[in-house]
């Protein structure tokens, strides 16, 4: 479990203030949402259901548009960037989706390769060839290359959306729910590699989940979002040890 981050660069590679999204007069979903999250720093995220988590993300990467606030990534606002500084900030950032949204029309290989060969036109064959092999050997499934994702079960559909998410070498991992749907020692085998991927790359992470067992392992920090905005952040030790009620409600079996 890791909790220490005296080895990591403390500079925020991420730095959200303020950030406010309603979707109508009635559903103000988020009310001015702080977060700061350091190179190399893992951060859960938790909250109810419906209070905002996916929307912070999404916002995040633009695939929803906030109202107002700002999101500072590589100390540059996405949310005043162009379109073509906007992509070019999305190739730096990995985002794991709750489904894992593989082209099931492709085998694994051409899942693999497909952000590759629209992203990177240089590379020649062998090379998209050999960026697919080592995609696949750090997630352990080299052995699926030509299998098609109605092939694979739902722990192995998450570690080829992981490989092929890893395969540009973002710098940043943002995870929607990434052990939903899975038995417990899948689900650990998913956290696991989550902590792989930040010691092999460094990458900072933000993490959605209702797993505890998940946050407890993967995550440096825990941030709980409440009414719209951060209620409670600290450690996995700290935040589960808050005497708030509404807090304590999270970590009651």
């Amino acid at each position: 479990m890791q909790t220490e981050l005296s080895h990591k660069d403390p500079t925020p590679i991420i730095s959200i203030q303020g950030l406010a999204k309603s979707f109508g007069p009635e559903n103000q979903v988020l009310k001015g949402l702080n977060l700061k999250v350091a190179k190399g720093e893992s951060v859960v995220l938790l909250g109810r259901s419906g209070s905002g988590k996916s929307v912070a993300i999404k916002c995040m990467v633009g695939l929803i548009a906030a109202d107002s606030g700002s999101i500072k990534v590589f100390d540059k606002d996405m949310l005043v960037m162009s379109p073509q500084q906007l992509n070019e900030t999305r190739l730096k950032i990995g985002f794991l989706f709750q489904s894992a949204a593989l082209y099931d029309s492709m085998t694994v290989a051409e899942n693999l390769g497909f952000p590759l060969r629209r992203h990177s036109p240089e590379l020649s064959e062998s090379e998209i060839d050999n960026s697919i092999k080592e995609a696949l050997e750090s997630v352990g499934l080299l052995d699926a290359i030509q299998k098609m994702p109605s092939d694979l079960s739902g722990g192995m559909r998450k570690r080829i959306a992981m490989a092929r998410t890893l395969i540009l070498k973002p710098e940043i991992m943002l995870y929607d729910e990434p052990t939903t749907g899975l038995d417990t020692i899948t689900s650990r085998e998913i956290s696991d590699l989550m902590l792989k991927i930040q010691e092999d790359h460094q990458s900072s992470s933000i993490i959605i989940t209702h797993d505890l067992a998940c946050a407890k392992r993967t995550g440096n920090k825990v941030a709980i979002l409440k009414d719209g905005v951060i209620g409670v952040e600290g450690t996995y030790e700290e935040v589960s040890k808050s005497n708030l009620p509404w807090v304590q409600d999270f970590f009651i079996d």
